[in-house]
C-alpha cells in the first residue's frame, strides 16, 4: 500500500537538489513562451512551455529541459544557447513529491519521473502540429531537474503499444541528455561511494539517507526501477555533464552546497556508464571533455543543430 513520506524530510530535498536553474546557466532574462501553459496530463502541474525560434523554416530539433522536483515551478530552457543554432525548446511543470505525499503514491520520486517520461511523449506527439523534429528530441536540466532528463535517457523505450491513452503510445526515446551540476543517482549506496561522508537524506524513498542505506536490500527493486545509473545500458544515448567546479571544494564554497554539485558524482556516474557501454563525458575546471566545449555544444552537435553562435 501507498505511504506518504514524514514531512520532517520536506528540507532534506533542499539540502540534495540545492535549485540553481537554467537561467543561471544561459538566460540574461526570462523568456516569452511561443505558447505557454500546455497542458499534456489531468493533473494541474502537468505543464508545458513551448519556445519556438524566430528564424528557420523547422522542423526545429528541440531540448525539453526539467526543473523542481520538491515545489511545483516551471522550468525555463535555455533559449539564448538554442536560438543562434535554429533549436527549439520546452519548458517543463510536472508533479512533484509534495504532490506525491498528499496523494498517497510511493516512492514520492516515481510521479516526477514519469512526468518527465509523458513530456517527451506528448511532445513527440505534437511535434508537427508544433513544428518540430520529432527524431530530434534531447532532455537536460540543472541540479534537481537533470535527475528527470537522465531518467528518461537511461530507461530508455516506454512506450505502451496497447495503452487506451495516445500519448502513452509514443516513443520516450531520446537523442541525448545533457546533466548540469546534479547528482545522478538515488540509489544511497552508490551515493556514499561516489561521494563519500554524504549524510543527507534521500526523500526520493520517503525517509533518511541512514534509513534507505539500512533498508537498501528492501528498496532495491525500487532503485533499479527508478534511479538512472541502474538502468545505464549500451543502448543509452550520449550523456553529458558539465560542473562549476572541481574535485577540490573552493574556499568560498560552503561544504553542503558543494557536496551537491562535486563532480565526484559524474566521475562515478561515468565508470559506471563505460562499464556498460553507454557513451557519457564530463566536464569540470582542469578536466575538458572529450569532442565537446561545453554543454550546449554538445547538444547541438548531439541534434544537428545548424550552427551560429552560443549566446553565453
Amino acid at each position: 500500500m501507498a505511504t506518504a513520506a514524514p514531512r520532517r524530510f520536506i528540507p532534506l530535498i533542499l539540502c540534495l537538489f540545492l535549485a540553481l536553474e537554467s537561467t543561471a546557466l544561459a538566460a540574461n532574462s526570462k523568456p516569452i513562451p511561443t505558447k505557454a501553459g500546455i497542458p499534456y496530463g489531468p493533473h494541474p502541474h502537468q505543464l508545458l512551455d513551448l519556445y519556438l525560434p524566430a528564424k528557420g523554416d523547422g522542423p526545429f530539433p528541440v531540448v525539453i529541459w526539467y526543473g523542481a522536483l520538491w515545489a511545483p515551478k516551471m522550468s525555463v530552457p535555455p533559449v539564448n544557447a538554442l536560438f543562434p543554432a535554429h533549436c527549439a525548446g520546452i519548458g517543463v511543470e510536472a508533479r512533484v513529491m509534495a504532490d506525491a505525499i498528499k496523494d498517497k503514491i510511493s516512492p514520492p520520486i516515481s510521479v516526477c519521473l514519469l512526468d518527465a517520461r509523458r513530456a517527451v511523449q506528448f511532445v513527440r506527439l505534437h511535434a508537427a502540429e508544433w513544428n518540430l523534429d520529432p527524431n530530434r528530441i534531447a532532455v537536460g536540466g540543472s541540479s534537481q531537474g537533470a535527475l528527470p532528463a537522465l531518467y528518461v535517457a537511461c530507461a530508455g523505450e516506454r512506450a505502451n503499444p496497447s495503452s487506451s491513452d495516445p500519448v502513452e503510445r509514443v516513443s520516450t526515446k531520446v537523442t541525448c541528455a545533457a546533466a548540469h551540476r546534479t547528482v545522478p543517482t538515488i540509489d544511497p549506496k552508490r551515493m556514499g561511494e561516489w561521494n563519500p561522508g554524504v549524510e543527507w537524506g534521500v526523500p526520493a524513498w520517503g525517509c533518511s539517507f541512514a534509513e534507505s542505506l539500512k533498508k537498501r536490500d528492501e528498496l532495491l527493486p525500487l532503485i533499479c526501477q527508478w534511479s538512472p545509473d541502474a538502468l545505464l545500458s549500451k543502448d543509452t544515448p550520449p550523456i553529458y555533464f558539465e560542473y562549476n567546479w572541481g574535485l577540490t571544494k573552493p574556499a568560498e564554497v560552503k561544504e553542503m552546497d558543494y557536496r551537491v554539485h562535486s563532480p565526484r558524482w559524474a566521475v562515478g556516474f561515468q565508470k559506471f556508464a563505460q562499464e556498460r557501454g553507454a557513451k557519457c563525458y564530463v566536464k569540470f575546471p582542469g578536466h575538458p571533455a572529450e569532442k565537446y566545449t561545453d554543454i550546449w555544444d554538445f547538444l547541438l552537435q548531439q541534434l544537428g543543430a545548424a550552427a551560429g553562435k552560443v549566446a553565453k
